[in-house]
């Protein structure tokens, strides 16, 4: 109950930004290739910023 009030960490907002790029990613992937690379791009400059933090 107390957790809902909870702010989440950098760490956690960029965790989750990751794994929706990489969601959109792969539901591009059998429609349009480009943008599914663009996505593919933006999660792996995400996962850089994660690096970063380490």
């Amino acid at each position: 109950m107390f957790g809902m009030f909870k702010k989440k960490s950098e760490k956690e907002k960029l965790q989750e930004e990751y794994q929706k790029l990489q969601s959109e990613s792969f539901k591009l992937s059998t429609t349009n290739r480009k943008l599914s690379d663009q996505k593919a791009f933006e999660a792996e400059e995400v996962m850089k910023k994660l690096e970063k933090l380490k």
